[in-house]
């Protein structure tokens, strides 16, 4: 199951559209979702989990908080939709676009993908993009 949770007034429209999206990118890196919310909210209140849960003092577009088992999918994914707005302004990209390429980014991670490595970071922007494209309902 894949919930969409807002802490601040942003609202996901065509969850079912997303729902079947992201369950898609799942089964094709041989994963099934069992259990994945997304939580959309202020710089501030994911600065303040990177705070508490990861010691890190800084502001960040996501953070992805890993339950899973084997194959399945559970998790958390926190998005900081100031983040997403900055980052699409910044790279001249819709924020819709840029929203669906870190939806995509903490699922990949769900599905065992890492980002440290400059290999890995490469694979991840290639999956990030494979996913975007498969999102096919215009916004």
């Amino acid at each position: 199951m894949i919930s969409f949770h807002s802490q601040n007034d942003f609202i996901l429209t065509s969850e079912k559209d997303y729902k079947s999206w992201l369950n898609a990118i799942a089964l094709i890196h041989n994963m099934t979702v069992a259990d994945l919310s997304y939580v959309f909210c202020s710089d501030d209140y994911l600065h303040q989990i990177n705070v508490e849960y990861l010691d890190h003092d800084t502001y960040t577009d996501i953070i992805t908080f890993d339950y899973a088992e084997e194959s399945i999918i559970k998790g958390e994914i926190y998005i900081s939709t100031d983040r997403v707005t900055e980052n699409a302004r910044e790279f001249d990209v819709s924020f819709n676009h840029e929203l669906k390429r870190v939806m995509a980014h903490g699922l990949l991670h769900l599905c065992g993908y890492g980002d440290k490595e400059e290999d890995e970071k490469s694979l991840m922007r290639q999956f990030e993009n494979e996913s975007i494209d498969m999102f096919h309902v215009k916004q």
